[in-house]
């Protein structure tokens, strides 16, 4: 008589469980699905510059609360930024013509249009943007910059040979 309860126990657990998987089961087809993605209406987009990395971009915002500015910038064949640095770093996209920097170690960067890039921030980052080019030069820049600063803070030209 002992063997049989064991069985009816066994029976009666593997019972209960089933009847919980079944009323599980039973209530999640009563609750409303969860809202699946609906297509937009009123809202439309532009892309106005794409531009790829050649690597990885490493974005850091500033300390505290952040400015964010969107800005197209247009340097005319033979035109240049001057030399300058950033209160923080700068997301940039040549749209087209090709732009030619030299930073603050007399290296050289030429960015042709379709091209990425991240300009840093600090003093020790100085740089001058230069179109060599025969057409504009049309950047999509975003700065992350901390708040009030400005776009950009005029800087003593580094003595380059190439970079007057």
């Amino acid at each position: 008589m002992e063997f049989g309860s064991r069985v009816g126990t066994k029976q009666r657990g593997t019972l209960r469980k089933v009847m919980l998987v079944g009323a599980c089961v039973t209530a999640l087809g009563l609750v409303p699905a969860a809202a699946v993605a609906t297509p937009g209406s009123g809202v439309s987009g532009t892309v106005v510059a794409k531009g790829t990395s050649e690597g990885k971009l490493k974005v850091k915002t500033p300390k505290g609360r952040t400015d964010v500015t969107v800005r197209t910038i247009t340097v005319a064949p033979g035109g240049s930024t001057g030399w300058h640095t950033h209160a923080g770093q700068l997301i940039a996209v040549v749209q087209s013509g090709t732009l030619t920097r030299t930073l603050d170690d007399c290296s050289v960067e030429v960015t042709p249009a379709g091209t990425a890039f991240i300009e840093p921030s600090g003093t020790k980052h100085r740089h001058i943007g230069r179109n060599l080019g025969t057409v504009p030069v049309v950047l999509w820049v975003t700065y992350l910059l901390p708040e009030g600063s400005e776009l950009s803070d005029d800087a003593d030209a580094v003595d380059c040979p190439a970079a007057t």
